[in-house]
């Protein structure tokens, strides 16, 4: 493996890997289709490509299209996140400062400040802020016009977004999780550009337990990679990788240590549910936020875990994945 590999910092890891244009770009075939046609309609016209909302669990890639969608425009990006914007005055220096065309990435978007996301109503639809300078009764609105941008919004929870915010944007794509074939083509990729000899074996069983997510597929690639270097490998095989999993406590579905965590408390401490988020969340010690963000949908997907009215609970797949009976009972 390259020394040059060996020595990066995971900004340059990941700058590496980073596809660069929607043809390097693995899945989301249909999403991409649809963005492909948007944006050769703005390049036709020579106008800004509408509002975009990217939505989907976390990993998906959301701020790699972000990217793409700016080169392929050949427009320069600033990203922030939602919650790096704390008043009004924040987001409008930001879009003072634009060029025509520019593309504003605004990660967390569900997460944006009230007061924040009133000022980007008349800013998204017609291209202008209304700031008020002075104070008191001295106060007076100044109206700004801004050159015609194009703001591309992600989340991994649209239900959170205002109607008036969501009814903004003209363009929504929905990511979803990867199947296995595509996430081997990922991995391969990824290994192909950062110089890992990397077996078909290993890459499939990446591939398996990857949760459908490239950012995962990539995270246990480097992991894999360093238990290679670190026994003196220089390919990454079957071997390495169940060495690697058995280290990272991912099971063959790709179940880690705090997937299991929450559907054997579910189980165990509550006869398989249901029980209340707040709840779950205080038994497992983890944040509400994370279990509902990072973990739940995932579960969900795979149907280890069921959402109903009176709260979350463990389904029968749940309760053979651990080879225990409804009753809690392990099965003979």
């Amino acid at each position: 493996m390259s020394e040059i590999v060996e020595r990066e910092a995971p900004q340059v890891w990941e700058s590496r890997i980073r596809p660069a244009s929607l043809g390097e770009f693995i899945g989301q075939e249909s999403l991409k289709e649809s963005l492909s046609i948007s944006l050769s309609a703005a390049k036709m016209r020579k106008g800004p490509l509408d509002h975009v909302l990217l939505y989907g669990p976390p990993g998906l890639g959301k701020t790699s299209l972000a990217r793409i969608i700016a080169q392929e425009l050949g427009v320069q990006i600033r990203c922030l996140s939602g919650p790096s914007l704390e008043k009004p005055g924040d987001i409008a220096s930001l879009l003072t400062s634009l060029g025509e065309r520019d593309l504003v990435f605004i990660d967390e978007v569900h997460r944006l400040p009230a007061a924040v996301e009133e000022v980007l109503y008349s800013a998204m639809e017609d291209y202008y802020l209304d700031i008020l300078v002075g104070q008191g009764t001295a106060a007076k609105s100044v109206r700004l016009h801004l050159p015609p941008f194009t703001l591309v919004g992600a989340t991994t929870r649209i239900g959170l977004l205002t109607q008036p915010l969501l009814s903004r944007f003209g363009i929504l794509l929905h990511l979803d999780y990867y199947p296995e074939r595509e996430l081997t083509g990922v991995v391969k990729r990824s290994a192909g550009l950062l110089q890992i000899k990397l077996s078909a074996e290993a890459a499939a069983a990446i591939a398996s337990r990857s949760r459908g997510t490239p950012r995962r597929a990539n995270m246990l690639l480097k992991r894999l990679r360093d238990v290679a270097e670190v026994k003196g490998k220089t390919v990454v095989d079957g071997e390495i990788a169940e060495e690697a999993f058995s280290l990272l406590d991912v099971d063959p579905v790709g179940l880690d240590l705090l997937d299991r965590k929450i559907l054997l408390t579910l189980i165990e401490k509550f006869d398989g549910g249901p029980v209340g988020l707040k709840t779950l969340s205080a038994a497992v010690n983890e944040e509400k936020d994370t279990l509902e963000d990072v973990y739940e949908p995932y579960l969900i997907q795979q149907g280890y875990l069921e959402v109903t009215p009176r709260g979350r609970q463990a389904t029968n797949k749940a309760y053979e994945h651990f080879h225990k009976g409804l009753s809690g009972r392990r099965l003979l």
